[in-house]
């Protein structure tokens, strides 16, 4: 006979829980955080209509995305005759956000009588602001009468700036705690990375530049839609056991001379292009086998490669190379965003632009801007226009390998390019017509002054040859020495 499950009722509250006094408490929490925002150009926004605003750069404070709205011809009709209007603005979804707020215009001319409406300080009489949906703002309509503001010391070489303060205030119930237990941070990456390092139950292999990688199936199809498609796909390669990887270099680096980096002595570091020795640094540098082998790139990019695919990292590019050189890492960077775009690694491919963003320097930026381009790295495109643009800069940049490629291969990037120039040409001119200081000086995108890392290009004129003790030896057997300074001197 079957037998029969009978539901049985929950167990009655123990005695103990019955009885008890418990308690919570409500704590209220406020989230500060500050924004600095700099208008250049303000005689140049005046007449742009009744509304129409320059926002800043959104910024996060207590979760939340703001921006900072300048109106100056006002926000409203009532009020454009008169007054600029200054707003604070939730830029993210949100509904019924409270925050305080505080939004202060500086005296640019060192007395620090700024101009200051907060509402950190009247919190006991009407509390926290509340925004109930995205775009909703706190401000003032009439922030500044607008001729006094033109008279004043808050404007400075046609500039403003403003100082926001936001905090946004939140709350949670706190009871008492039964446990408390420690949990360590994931360390699943350092697990899979030990089953790259020591080899165990590999079952594919990858021969790159005449040396063979081990990997695991299972670990590279998870992390890869294209290794996963060609490892257990429908379309799958015959030996998924043994693959030759060949051709992994982006297309942008094959216009590029075949002369890999080479180390030259013990105190210099130059790399080697078809009429140009860039010199890179003046620091001691590791050399291979002595004497100035090739650098085997490839395989190095691999390496790099297969260490984000099981520890989802980068790893230090200068260690794995073997070369004391920041420019090292942002060749690297540049390889992986490529290898990352073909293999479908999207973290990669942003890593990758980020790290670029932060490097921008002349001898890698072309070659950068056309990645960018062909890989669709929008943030990047625009850090590289941008830096190309300063004339001084440009100018440097139209030198390099790198350009030639750029022009031949993205002549959309060259309008574009050249529209940027116009404007700063245009700015310029507006500057020195109203004695103003140029803003445009060679900053990156973050506004950080960027060190030119191209002291010294000579040109060689030679199409190939070897290192001999300090010597580019051609095909004519006619010898360049370089220097430790980056310069050269022909030698018969």
């Amino acid at each position: 006979m079957g037998r029969v499950l009978r539901e049985t009722p929950n167990p009655p509250l123990s005695s103990s829980t019955e009885g008890a006094t418990t308690s919570s408490t409500s704590v209220m929490k406020t989230l500060n955080g500050s924004h600095h925002f700099k208008i250049t150009g303000y005689s140049q926004s005046k007449g742009t209509g009744v509304g129409k605003y320059i926002a800043s750069d959104m910024f996060m404070v207590g979760g939340y995305l703001w921006a900072v709205y300048f109106y100056p011809d006002g926000k409203s009709p009532e009020d454009n005759a008169a007054y600029v209007s200054l707003f604070i603005a939730l830029a993210s979804e949100g509904t019924d956000v409270r925050a305080l707020f505080e939004l202060t215009l500086l005296d640019q001319s060192g007395k620090e009588r700024h101009k200051v409406h907060s509402h950190f300080g009247r919190t006991l009489e009407s509390g926290p602001y509340t925004l109930k949906y995205r775009g909703s703002m706190w401000g003032y309509k009439r922030f500044f009468r607008r001729t006094l503001l033109e008279q004043s010391d808050y404007l400075k070489n046609d500039c403003l700036s403003v100082h926001c303060s936001v905090g946004v205030v939140k709350s949670h119930t706190e009871g008492p705690k039964f446990y408390s237990i420690a949990v360590p941070p994931s360390r699943i990456g350092h697990h899979f990375g030990q089953l790259l390092k020591t080899g165990k139950g590999t079952d594919v292999s990858f021969e790159v530049d005449g040396e063979v990688f081990y990997a695991h199936k299972l670990v590279l199809a998870a992390r890869s839609p294209v290794f996963r498609a060609q490892l257990f796909g429908p379309m799958k390669e015959q030996n998924t056991k043994q693959i030759k990887v060949e051709d992994i270099e982006a297309p942008v680096f094959k216009v590029q001379s075949n002369t890999p980096l080479l180390m030259l002595d013990k105190n210099s570091c130059y790399f080697l292009t078809n009429d140009n020795a860039l010199f890179l640094e003046t620091s001691p540098c590791k050399l291979y086998a002595g004497v100035a082998d090739a650098y085997a790139f490839e395989v190095n990019l691999w390496h790099a490669l297969l260490h984000f695919m099981y520890w989802d990292s980068l790893p230090d590019m200068q260690e794995l190379t073997g070369l004391d050189s920041k420019w090292v890492t942002t060749l690297m960077s540049q390889h992986l965003l490529a290898a990352a775009d073909r293999y479908g690694l999207e973290r990669l491919r942003l890593l990758c632009e980020s790290n670029l963003c932060e490097d921008v320097a002349i001898n890698t930026v072309a070659t950068t801007l056309a990645l960018a381009e062909q890989h669709h790295c929008f943030q990047l495109k625009a850090v590289c226009l941008k830096f190309v643009a300063v004339p001084e800069n440009l100018r440097a940049v139209m030198q390099t390998d790198g350009f030639v490629y750029l022009k031949e291969s993205c002549p959309s990037v060259m309008t574009e390019l050249l529209e940027y120039v116009a404007r700063v040409i245009e700015h310029s001119v507006y500057v020195c017509k109203h004695g103003i200081e140029p803003i445009f000086d060679g900053s990156d995108a973050n506004g950080r002054r960027v060190k030119q890392r191209l002291p010294c290009i000579v040109k060689l004129g030679v199409s190939g040859g070897r290192i001999i003790s300090g010597l580019w030896k051609d095909k004519d057997k006619k010898c360049v020495k370089l220097r430790g300074d980056g310069k050269g001197e022909r030698e018969m």
